[in-house]
């Protein structure tokens, strides 16, 4: 079973590329849970057809501690496994506590058995605190970043990268590569290779923009559920069969504030 975590800036379309990598891992064959680890809980929507399905915290907290798999599980897109952590109530408590009682909660109720994947969709760039716990523990092996030619978004995996760094040194854990949800930005393609190149990993895909993903997203499902012949979609695949094959794991290198910078102003990212 192989437990993988993806991180990215907030608002840089992670959930988004989570769940239609999933898709795309289901249409494989392949048994996969969705942890959703974001307050919001909007990490299985697409997969759930728009089910706002209540979070691990929300049911403890209505019905105590003595809870069932089915009561935090809904079976989604492809008999996918979908789970939504949640958060505390607004201005109370860790946002992350709702990772650390998810994860164990799963794991006491035998939650991965029988899965070949376990994907932790992880809110915006934070690896500290709860945010952490899925690589700081030996949770998730496998860490992708998503990013994109914005240079926020890349100051943003740079800072990921640290976090991956830190804890590699202490665990298991490995950078599996960068995934660039296009913005369609300038040199975008070969800025986004040098920067994984930098981090002595590899752009695992580029997944180009297209209006599909949005047209998708307003019928409440993944591009290859809503348009399973569009181009797009197999951009999905094409992601998913990267992911599903890959061999490089690396503990990334990440780079100085200067260095990324003079990164960005190479490929024209800072006049």
């Amino acid at each position: 079973m192989r437990q993988i975590a993806i991180y990215g800036k907030g608002g840089i379309g992670k959930s988004t590329t989570t769940q239609n990598t999933v898709a795309a891992l289901v249409e494989m064959g392949r048994r996969v849970m969705v942890v959703g680890c974001d307050p919001k809980a909007d990490s299985t929507r697409l997969l759930l057809g728009g089910l706002n399905q209540k979070t691990v915290l929300d049911t403890l907290r209505d019905e105590g501690e003595d809870i069932d798999l089915a009561d935090v599980l809904k079976n989604g897109y492809g008999n996918t496994r979908c789970v939504e952590s949640g958060g505390p109530e607004p201005g109370v408590g860790c946002a992350g506590r709702g990772i650390i009682t998810s994860i164990n909660l799963l794991e006491s109720l035998n939650a991965y058995e029988g899965m070949d994947y376990i994907f932790y969709d992880v809110l915006g760039d934070v690896v500290c605190g709860g945010f952490a716990m899925p690589i700081r523990e030996g949770k998730a092996r496998e860490i992708y970043i998503v990013a994109s030619g914005e240079m926020m978004a890349l100051y943003a995996a740079n800072n990921i990268s640290k976090g991956v760094e830190r804890y590699a040194k202490t665990g298991g854990v490995r950078l599996g590569g960068i995934i660039c949800n296009s913005r369609n930005v300038d040199n975008e393609l070969e800025l986004l290779t040098a920067f994984a190149e930098e981090l002595g990993t590899q752009l695992i895909h580029f997944v180009p923009r297209d209006n599909m993903v949005q047209r998708a997203e307003i019928n409440r499902k993944t591009v290859i559920a809503y348009e399973p012949e569009h181009a797009q979609a197999d951009e999905y695949r094409t992601l998913a069969g990267n992911i599903d094959s890959n061999e490089m794991f690396v503990i990334p290198k990440p780079m100085t504030q200067e260095r990324l910078e003079e990164l960005l102003m190479k490929h024209g990212v800072l006049g």
